[in-house]
């Protein structure tokens, strides 16, 4: 079938597809499945991919956990709670500020009010404060799995999402791209498009506190990412009461990280406690081939960064995670069409692969600033 319609979904074939049980055979790696989720700890996690052998075993596990199993994963303890409450801290002073100048986002899937959500909130914590921009994307698991998804030089954009005490939960839903559609817009992609959107996108989510049922954590529904014409069914009466009846939750803490395939019905939940302010970082990562969720000024970023990547290498942090954080802040595909005509090869150098050659000549930031500002003009 070339072309796919809303008025042909059967909720039967819907079913068949999602009253699936996930294995713990299949994922060698993992700790459980909880809910029919494949549930990973991240420190054993790490341990299996120092190793390129191994690295490579993992992001394949975790690649067909998104794609043939049940479409999402739970990485416990993926970030350190300093790191997490420094990057809340800054997430709340931007809310507020915005607040203040009445630029604040509402949430496309819930009504008015019951979120607090800051757009791009990638490039404004790097602008806001550079050295907590560093501290949090320098993070292996996300790098991890991002290029299982996506492979490299994928593109970070970050949206945080704030579900205030009392907050209903949003309506079932696919995301990014076709996702964000109308039934009618979507229904005029042929459907081989619609087996390709999910795999432009990785879908995450970082605990910024920890996530009690009560509070209302995401709403699941595992193995619906399966289910071709599902950009189109999710707006159908029959298909929100089976999510409404059958949707799992999990219980997150502080600086659990959730992974899961853009295709997979999903939603936020109800907030019902009275005094939590259910505080997640959600990640939209694009494939370096395509269109990212939000336009972010990159050079900016760099502009404001590159001087905290120096000093992390200078003081001898981490490389590998250093450069973790380079690739969620700097452009990663090559501009080909332009640097052709200046650059030798077929290839020519990313900003990202400029940002990590400056790292190791010790380029200074005035000099990097200059790079830049060439490359802009």
């Amino acid at each position: 079938m070339n072309w796919l319609a809303s008025d042909t979904c059967e909720i039967d074939d819907f079913i068949a597809l999602v009253e699936q049980s996930a294995d713990l055979t299949d994922y060698p790696h993992a700790a459980t499945i909880e809910r029919g989720t494949v549930v990973y700890d991240s420190a054993a996690l790490r341990a299996a991919t120092v190793s390129p052998g191994g690295r490579r075993a993992v992001m394949s596990e975790l690649a067909s956990a998104l794609l043939n199993g049940p479409g999402i994963v739970v990485f416990r303890g993926a970030f350190e709670q300093p790191v997490v409450d420094a990057a809340s801290a800054a997430f709340f002073e931007l809310i507020a500020k915005e607040k203040t100048n009445a630029i604040g986002g509402g949430d496309h899937f819930a009504k008015a009010g019951a979120n607090d959500r800051v757009w791009n909130a990638l490039e404004k914590l790097a602008l806001h404060n550079p050295q907590v921009f560093v501290d949090y994307y320098s993070n292996d698991l996300v790098d991890l799995i991002s290029t299982a998804w996506l492979g490299p030089a994928y593109q970070v954009t970050s949206q945080v999402n704030v579900v205030n005490p009392g907050g209903a939960a949003q309506e079932p839903h696919r995301d990014y791209h076709l996702g964000f559609m109308t039934n009618e817009e979507a229904a005029s992609f042929p459907a081989h498009v619609h087996r390709l959107s999910p795999m432009m996108t990785l879908q995450g989510a970082v605990a910024h506190c920890d996530m009690p049922l009560e509070t209302g954590p995401t709403m699941y529904l595992p193995h619906s990412q399966k289910y071709e014409a599902g950009y189109l069914a999710w707006r159908r009466d029959d298909f929100k009461a089976y999510f409404a009846d059958h949707h799992v939750q999990l219980s997150l803490q502080l600086g659990d990280a959730v992974f899961f395939n853009p295709a997979l019905f999903h939603g936020a939940g109800t907030n019902v406690t009275s005094d939590v302010y259910r505080i997640a970082n959600l990640l939209q990562v694009g494939t370096a081939m395509g269109r990212t969720l939000e336009a972010v000024d990159r050079g900016a970023m760099l502009d404001a960064l590159y001087p905290v990547l120096l000093d992390r290498v200078v003081e001898g942090g981490d490389r590998a995670l250093v450069d973790c954080a380079v690739a969620a802040a700097a452009e990663g595909y090559a501009d080909i069409t332009r640097s052709l005509l200046q650059e030798a090869g077929l290839t020519p150098p990313s900003d990202a692969d400029r940002v990590r050659k400056a790292l190791d000549a010790g380029t200074s930031a005035a000099e990097f600033a200059a790079v830049l500002a060439a490359r802009r003009s």
